[in-house]
């Protein structure tokens, strides 16, 4: 945390400097004046919060802010409650009366802590979903599938894949040969495994391929029956409800 403390009373800013050292905090600079301040926001990089008393020696720290966009969080110490409504419309985390109680100083510096740390947290959030937006994480979906003929492993890749479906509690591929073979993973699983823009989920028991289907054809309650190349064990029909999902998918 990068800390400056500005009041134009000497003794003042070391008291302070000896207060905040005591919560833990390092206050690097002491300024004096108006003047000086306005130079040396100029000339460094801002701090992250700033105690600033209102009554400076050349005039009132007001008109720091009229001279420079500062986006430091400010706790403003002075000895006048006059400037209480004009010290909370900058940024101002707290206002404390002179002379500085230990105890408020506490709780003025824990309230910065917690509002830096939920600002931060924000800010990290939307970075984490800009980055993801700019640079979207590539999926890896499945390529090929391994499926037991007999004694022997077999693989088969996703293109040759017509479908899956779930049948007597298992699940199957049929592939553009004409053939079916049990598979481990179920319906739900291949949900994240297979690449949406090729496979889509019509009902509860089928995944399609969009380069398998041969027809498509109007059927009752609204829904649509599928005819693929080479499946034809039993109707494939895109559930009501998914209907709508499915003609924005083909296109």
């Amino acid at each position: 945390m990068r800390v400056i403390i500005i009041e134009d009373e000497k003794p003042s800013a070391r008291r302070l400097q000896r207060m905040v050292g005591n919560l833990g905090i390092e206050a690097e600079t002491m300024l004096h004046s108006v003047e000086e301040a306005i130079d040396w926001f100029q000339n460094n990089k801002h701090p992250d919060l700033i105690f600033l008393d209102i009554q400076l020696s050349d005039g009132l720290s007001f008109e720091i802010f009229e001279a420079i966009e500062i986006k430091s969080a400010v706790i403003f110490t002075t000895a006048y409650d006059e400037y209480a409504l004009q010290a909370f419309k900058l940024n101002s985390i707290d206002y404390l009366l002179k002379p500085i109680d230990t105890d408020e100083l506490k709780i003025a510096v824990d309230k910065y802590k917690e509002n830096s740390s939920q600002k931060q947290a924000v800010t990290l959030d939307f970075n984490d979903i800009k980055n993801l937006l700019i640079n979207p994480i590539e999926r890896v979906y499945k390529k090929r599938f391994s499926v037991k003929v007999g004694q022997h492993l077999k693989l088969i890749n996703i293109d040759d894949i017509e479908c899956f479906y779930s049948e007597n509690k298992g699940t199957y591929m049929h592939t553009k040969d004409g053939r079916n073979y049990l598979i481990d993973p179920t319906l739900e699983q291949l949900e994240d495994e297979l690449e949406p823009q090729t496979f889509f989920r019509i009902n509860r028991k089928f995944f399609v391929n969009v380069n398998a289907i041969k027809d498509i054809i109007s059927y009752t309650n609204s829904r649509l029956q599928i005819k693929l190349n080479t499946y034809k064990a039993q109707d494939v029909i895109v559930a009501r409800e998914r209907v709508k999902d499915f003609k924005g998918w083909l296109s």
